[in-house]
């Protein structure tokens, strides 16, 4: 699932990055594409492909394991038997509860990923001289600098962005499955309800959560010029000194990427996870 959403959003989660952190370079999503692939070539686009692989394969294994084992707690906390449906609003409940066990595994990974797509701009603005083109010259320049640690500079923003964010992921997944079921069950879904559910969710994600996503990118990437200020300080400055719009810059490649990336995410998953099922209960 992971692996789907990375091959089909990459492109957009780039453009996402650079806009969110550089708004002033970029005068909308056509130009930073054009630009991108006018100064680095086609490759630009999927700059820290490898560790955003890591991320989601790692984020999304840990987020569906513990969705599981969330999906359990809130039947104890309810109190009904384990094999129970839950309900739309429960299984957000518990998509939110097990984000946060994600968020552990997602950020040093999506910090290194982040400075890869946004290491050209760090240049062209002179944050910094010289910048890692490479997985391996970022790590190792995180831990010269800030020891193993940095990689959770952002980790405060990142869990503001998770657990509310799978909230409206998780329970827009599951009111989309549940209106194209009709009354059936969720589990005889087709591919093209599965995809429309798995955009709808993703985009509900992104329209909750965009500005706190906006905050973690410029604390992830402008660190590597020096200390920056938390999530409240890096808040108040941007808009302060670019305006409320700026929390917006790059919504609407990441809108495209929602509903794309998020829409091959749950169709691999579901239709992964039924193969696995099966193999199961073959033995």
């Amino acid at each position: 699932g992971g692996t789907a959403c990375v091959v089909t959003g990459q492109p957009f989660d780039t453009a996402k990055v650079k806009m969110q952190t550089f708004p002033d370079m970029y005068k909308g999503i056509v130009d930073c594409f054009v630009k991108t692939y006018k100064q680095v070539g086609f490759r630009g686009f999927y700059k820290g492909t490898t560790p955003a692989l890591v991320a989601n394969i790692a984020e999304n294994s840990v987020l569906f394991m513990c969705y599981g084992f969330c999906q359990q707690i809130v039947r104890r906390i309810v109190g009904v038997d384990r094999k129970t449906k839950l309900s739309d609003l429960q299984n957000a409940a518990a998509g939110s509860f097990a984000s946060a066990f994600a968020t552990l595994v997602l950020c040093p990974t999506e910090l290194v990923k982040c400075r890869l797509q946004a290491m050209h701009e760090m240049q062209l603005s002179g944050k910094i001289i010289q910048g890692h083109n490479t997985v391996w010259s970022v790590v190792k320049s995180v831990i010269q600098k800030d020891g193993p640690l940095g990689f959770y500079r952002g980790l405060s923003s990142t869990l503001l962005r998770e657990v509310p964010g799978y909230f409206f992921f998780f329970g827009g997944y599951e009111l989309s499955r549940t209106f194209f079921a009709s009354g059936r069950s969720k589990d005889e879904l087709g591919p093209i309800p599965l995809l429309l559910s798995g955009g709808f969710g993703g985009s509900c994600l992104w329209i909750a959560v965009y500005p706190v996503d906006c905050v973690k990118s410029r604390i992830q990437v402008l660190s590597m010029a020096g200390k920056q200020t938390g999530f409240v300080g890096t808040f108040v400055t941007l808009v302060r000194t670019e305006g409320v719009l700026a929390l917006y810059s790059g919504l609407k490649p990441t809108m495209i990427r929602a509903f794309l990336a998020n829409g091959a995410l749950f169709l691999a998953y579901e239709y992964s996870r039924k193969l696995m099922m099966n193999q199961i209960d073959s033995y």
